[in-house]
C-alpha cells in the first residue's frame, strides 16, 4: 500500500477539511479539526483490509435516512465520501422489527433500501453473495449487507425466503424480549430456542441467511448455536468477564460456544457495554477485543460499532453520551482501534482478521456462493467509466 496514493484519493477531503494531514516520525492526524495522531502502519493496514462492521449504521439521523430511502437522489457524492472516509468497506445498518406489523415493517424497510442502492449502483452495493462481498472494495463502492435486529417479520419459516429473495442476508433471532423463537437478553426468564426458532434456524441454513445472537439471552443463544448447521455471528456485543452482570454482554461460555462453530463476535463502542466506568476510555475498549481474542482466538472478533460514523446526536448536533469513549474519534475511530492494537503487540495479520477477515470468512460459510470459487482479478472487472476513482486497495484477505 502506497500511503502517498491514500493521501491523493481524496478521502481525507471526504471529511471536509482543508490542507493535508500532518504526518510526523511514521504518525499523523487525519483530520485537521482533531489532535488524535494514529500510526501510519494503522492507516496502511485499515486502507490494505477489507474492513466489515457489523451493526454499521449510515446515519443515526433517521430523518436523513428516510429522505435518502424515499428520494435516493438526497444522497450525494459527499455522503459516500463520508462512509468512504471511515475506513469501513462494508455496513451492516440492521434496525429492529417490532412494529405494530412487524411483516409489513420489514417489508417497507427493504424496500427502501432496495430503492436506495439501486439508484446509486457507482457507490453503494447491496451484498448478496460472496461475491460481492469480496468485490465491493475493489471497485470503490461502499457495500450494504441488509439484515434487521429482530425476526418477528418471519410469521412462518417460508418468509424467510421471500425475504432473502428481496435482499436480506442477516437475521437475529430475537431483540431485547422473548419472541416466537425464544429470549431476548432482557427477558425476565430465558426459555432457550423454541421448537419454531428451531425451524427458522434450518430455514435459514437452507436459504442462507446468517443467524445472529446478539440480543438473545444467553440460553437461547447457546442454544441456537448447537442447532445451526452454519457458524453463527455476535454482530455487536462486548464480554461480560469485563462488565459483569451487564446482559447485552456475553459470557465467556457463548463466547467459546460460538468460535468453536466458526462463529465471529464483533465488539461495540456503546459506553454502557463497555464497563461501568464513568468515563470509560479507549484502553477499555481495547480491553473488549482482547479477551475475545484470549478466549477464543485472534480469529473469531471483529467489528461491530452500534453506531454511525460520527455518534452525533441529530438533534442537539453535539457527541451522543451513549458512545461517549474518552480518547476516542468516533470518525477514525477503526484506525485508532487498529492502532490501539498495534500498540500491545498484535500482528498485522491478526488485525487484518479482525478488521473484516473473521466476518468474511464466517459469511463465506452462509452466503450462496461456493467458497472456494475463483476470484476475478481487479483487472478483469468492468467498472463504469463515470462512477468516482476506487480507493487503493490491498490484496484481497484470505478467505479461509
Amino acid at each position: 500500500m502506497d500511503r502517498r496514493r491514500f493521501f491523493r484519493t481524496g478521502i481525507l477531503g471526504a471529511l471536509a477539511v482543508a490542507g493535508a494531514p500532518m504526518v510526523n516520525l511514521g504518525r499523523c492526524r487525519l483530520h485537521a479539526a482533531s489532535p488524535v495522531e494514529v500510526s501510519t502502519r494503522a492507516v496502511d493496514l485499515v486502507l490494505g483490509s477489507t474492513v466489515v462492521d457489523m451493526l454499521g449504521l449510515l446515519t443515526l439521523d433517521w430523518s436523513q435516512l428516510a429522505r435518502w430511502r424515499k428520494q435516493p437522489e438526497q444522497f450525494v457524492e459527499t455522503d459516500y465520501r463520508r462512509l468512504e472516509a471511515s475506513g469501513v468497506n462494508v455496513f451492516h445498518p440492521a434496525v429492529e422489527t417490532s412494529t405494530a406489523d412487524a411483516f409489513e415493517g420489514a417489508a417497507r424497510w427493504i424496500g427502501g433500501w432496495n430503492r436506495l442502492l439501486g439508484a446509486h449502483p457507482c457507490f453503494l452495493q447491496r451484498v448478496d453473495t460472496l461475491t460481492d462481498l469480496v468485490h465491493v472494495p475493489v471497485l470503490g463502492k461502499v457495500g450494504v449487507v441488509v439484515g434487521f435486529q429482530n425476526s418477528t417479520h418471519f410469521r412462518t419459516a417460508g418468509d424467510v425466503g421471500l425475504f432473502f429473495r428481496h435482499g436480506q442476508r442477516v437475521s437475529q433471532l430475537t431483540y431485547n424480549a422473548a419472541n416466537r423463537l425464544g429470549s431476548g437478553a432482557y427477558a425476565a426468564k430465558d426459555h432457550g430456542l423454541t421448537r419454531y426458532g428451531a425451524e427458522i434456524v434450518a430455514e435459514m441454513n437452507r436459504v442462507g441467511m446468517a443467524i445472529d445472537v446478539s440480543h438473545c439471552g444467553d440460553r437461547t443463544s447457546a442454544e441456537a448455536v448447537e442447532t445451526s448447521r452454519r457458524p453463527v455471528l455476535i454482530t455487536h456485543s462486548n464480554c461480560r468477564a469485563l462488565n459483569p452482570g451487564h446482559p447485552r454482554c456475553k459470557p465467556d461460555s457463548v463466547i467459546r460456544r460460538v468460535a468453536r462453530h466458526g462463529g465471529v463476535m464483533g465488539i461495540t463502542v456503546v459506553r454502557a457495554f463497555i464497563g461501568r466506568k464513568r468515563a470509560p476510555d479507549l484502553a477499555d475498549l481495547l480491553d473488549h477485543f482482547d479477551h475475545v481474542a484470549r478466549v477464543a482466538g485472534a480469529e473469531h472478533v471483529g467489528l461491530g460499532s452500534d453506531t454511525d460514523l460520527t455518534a452525533i446526536n441529530p438533534r442537539t448536533g453535539r457527541a451522543n453520551p451513549l458512545y461517549a469513549i474518552r480518547g476516542l474519534d468516533q470518525e477514525i475511530r477503526v484506525f485508532q482501534i487498529v492502532d490501539g492494537l498495534l500498540r500491545r503487540g498484535w500482528a498485522d495479520g491478526d488485525l487484518r482478521l479482525m478488521l473484516g477477515g473473521n466476518f468474511l470468512r464466517a459469511l463465506a460459510s452462509t452466503l450462496p456462493d461456493d467458497p472456494r470459487q475463483p476470484l476475478r482479478s481487479e483487472e478483469t472487472l468492468r467498472r463504469d467509466p463515470f462512477c468516482p476513482a476506487p480507493r487503493p486497495q490491498g490484496p484481497i484477505p484470505n478467505r479461509r
